[in-house]
């Protein structure tokens, strides 16, 4: 009976893993109730959720991990990010719902700041689920259709499409009703608009990170005969 061959094991992955996780909860926990607006030369005033201001990093993560490691590896750390995101929005309802002892005074503000937050979470969950993957996909297959050319275009690419989802499917699940329909709109566009354009700006850096990965785990994988279903976790 052959024994079956060793996992390959990569210096990186799990590093880029937890860094993904941690972008990921940061940008969806800290200020994403918070309308910021910034007055910008030849744009104007731009309003825009502050809270999201870094979530496009989780994307340049996702764009790495897909190129590198292929969608089945980038896969499992969407997952992962989905369970650490379901976590912190059990652990906010229980530390919201608690009552608070007579001593605490800051109730009302912990309720502003969190108490939407199944709410939040659920339309972050979904739309970060269906984002995420769609950006792995178009990734993935545009490596194949290119013969692994053309990189920055994939790069950006794939957060056009991704962004567009996840931004489509989050603002009106999460504030509608919340915030009036201008301000809903404006905020979905401008986030959009400043998604894109961290991709666009960070594509440099993204070239020469995916480089050095490729480089130093010697590996590039292309994903001819990957499954592209999201429900699993197999590499």
């Amino acid at each position: 009976m052959n024994d079956p061959a060793p996992t390959k094991q990569y210096r990186y992955y799990d590093l880029l893993l937890g860094a993904f996780v941690c972008v990921l909860l940061c940008s969806n926990l800290i200020g994403v109730k918070k309308v910021a607006a910034v007055e910008l030369p030849l744009f104007g005033l731009v309003v825009f959720g502050a809270g999201n201001l870094f979530f496009p990093i989780s994307y340049l993560f996702g764009d790495i991990l897909t190129e590198v490691y292929g969608y089945a590896r980038s896969r499992r750390v969407v997952w992962a990010g989905f369970a650490a995101l379901l976590f912190a929005s059990i652990q906010s309802f229980v530390v919201v719902t608690l009552p608070p002892a007579d001593s605490f005074k800051d109730q009302a503000m912990l309720e502003w700041a969190f108490g939407s937050t199944w709410r939040i979470a659920g339309a972050s969950l979904i739309a970060y689920f269906c984002g995420e993957f769609m950006n792995s996909f178009v990734m993935a297959k545009m490596k194949v259709l290119t013969a692994g050319r053309f990189l920055p275009l994939r790069t950006i690419s794939s957060t056009v499409a991704g962004e567009a989802v996840d931004s489509l499917i989050f603002y009106p699940l999460a504030f509608y009703g919340v915030w009036d329909n201008s301000t809903l709109g404006a905020v979905l566009v401008a986030n959009y608009i400043i998604k894109v354009g961290w991709e666009v700006l960070a594509t440099p850096i993204t070239v020469r990170v995916v480089a050095f990965m490729k480089r130093v785990e010697n590996e590039d994988h292309y994903d001819r005969d990957t499954a592209f279903t999201p429900f699993s976790l197999k590499v």
